[in-house]
């Protein structure tokens, strides 16, 4: 039970924290590559949910062979520690990288397995009286950060080895089904990624044996400009100075945070609503289920799609195809145009593309058939998209409620 529970602050517990190579040998970007060694950890690599490798950036051998410190042992737990504060990963077995060092932003903790199980101190690290402590800690404004000095003097409960195991493997249950959910949802995606670029990049369609090109382009297809294609539409945010723009608002206003913290294509909610006074009050619009939400300021080329109407911010260009069997179509067109997209916005602050920009694009139109059956397909990976997305904001809910209530001991006989 809870009063059988040791505490001790990090300075004295079981617990070595390392530090990352901060010397002259730390790689410069020139030392980063797609492929290498040595995995070398980013801040996007340890998120809210643990370890996102979607966009991994590798060092060599030989590099990673000069560095003195930051190499991760099986069962290191990762926190980040400077920018974006508390974000934490488990360096378990089922992680697919044996040689992985940590940036400069972030630390390792090395559990003494005879006090303290590394499973069990990643459920700590993920519990709100661990992100209190953080959040009480952490110094900086422009750049918030939290050095090893402050780590040590946060306090760590040291339940006995059979309770730690049991809390463990009680929030591991979700934590697993969740994480199936995740590669089954990337996997879905994929296969709708892959059977755009077989058929319109390729142009190994369903009958393309039958159908001659003319400088490319596969008869019966049209090249036009985006804005012949569909209607696109901005947004805007209501005045703050307004509460009762904001005040108990059910309006799903949506922002590019919204967007580039979500996982996938499929947006369940905004984090911020509005009223409907608020909607009227400003730039704002309402935009029809499923519309193709596209970031188009700052975070440039992010996409999102919701299934009820929405409306966004003036961070956004939202797509709504004039013929509703082209949604799909676009969107995917769109995904594998990101880097071109990304090209046609400018500015010194930050990089935005414009309306006018973003319409004068061209776009090759498939026969209404193949945007049809594409379509189908598509849509019908969305809605699996969806239903696994929801049922892992049901299984996250239930996980967070449990979290607090474990790690106090109030569960834990």
């Amino acid at each position: 039970m809870k009063s059988c529970w040791e505490h001790q602050k990090m300075a004295n517990a079981p617990i070595r924290i390392i530090d990352g190579d901060r010397g002259t040998n730390y790689p410069k970007q020139s030392d980063f590559s797609d492929i290498g060694d040595c995995l070398f950890l980013n801040t996007g690599n340890v998120t809210e949910g643990g370890f996102d490798f979607s966009k991994c950036q590798f060092i060599s051998k030989a590099k990673d062979e000069v560095l003195r410190k930051g190499k991760l042992d099986r069962e290191d737990v990762i926190m980040t520690t400077r920018g974006t504060i508390g974000n934490v990963a488990y360096f378990n077995a089922a992680v697919p990288f044996e040689s992985i060092r940590i940036n400069s932003g972030m630390v390792i903790f090395r559990s003494d397995l005879r006090f303290i199980l590394p499973s069990f101190l990643y459920q700590f690290f993920r519990s709100p009286q661990f992100n209190g402590q953080v959040n009480s800690l952490k110094t900086g404004a422009a750049q918030p950060q939290l050095p090893i000095r402050d780590i040590k003097c946060i306090d760590v409960p040291i339940p006995p080895l059979d309770q730690q195991r049991k809390i463990a493997d009680t929030l591991s249950t979700y934590d697993d089904l969740i994480e199936n959910n995740r590669r089954r949802i990337q996997l879905l995606e994929e296969s709708a990624r892959l059977l755009y670029k077989e058929w319109f990049v390729h142009l190994r369609f369903p009958g393309h044996e039958h159908v001659k090109l003319t400088a490319g382009v596969p008869q019966g297809w049209e090249r036009k400009l985006i804005e012949q294609v569909c209607g696109t539409i901005g947004g805007g945010t209501p005045s703050t100075a307004i509460p009762s723009f904001w005040e108990n608002g059910d309006v799903t206003w949506v922002v590019p945070t919204d967007v580039t913290r979500n996982d996938c294509l499929a947006l369940l909610d905004s984090q911020t609503k509005i009223t409907e006074s608020g909607l009227r009050g400003s730039s704002a619009k309402m935009l029809p289920p499923n519309a193709i939400l596209m970031t188009s300021r700052a975070s440039v080329g992010f996409f999102a799609l919701v299934d009820r109407p929405v409306c966004t911010n003036q961070g956004f260009i939202s797509i709504v195809p004039h013929d509703d069997d082209a949604r799909m179509f676009m969107l995917h067109n769109l995904l594998y145009r990101v880097e071109e997209i990304r090209g046609n916005a400018s500015g010194s602050t930050f990089k935005e593309i414009s309306k006018g920009r973003f319409r004068a694009m061209d776009i090759v139109m498939p026969t209404k058939t193949l945007l049809t059956q594409f379509n189908e397909f598509s849509d019908g990976i969305l809605q699996q998209v969806r239903v696994l997305r929801k049922q892992n904001a049901k299984l996250t809910r239930a996980r967070d409620l449990l979290l607090p209530r474990l790690m106090s001991g109030e569960l834990v006989a």
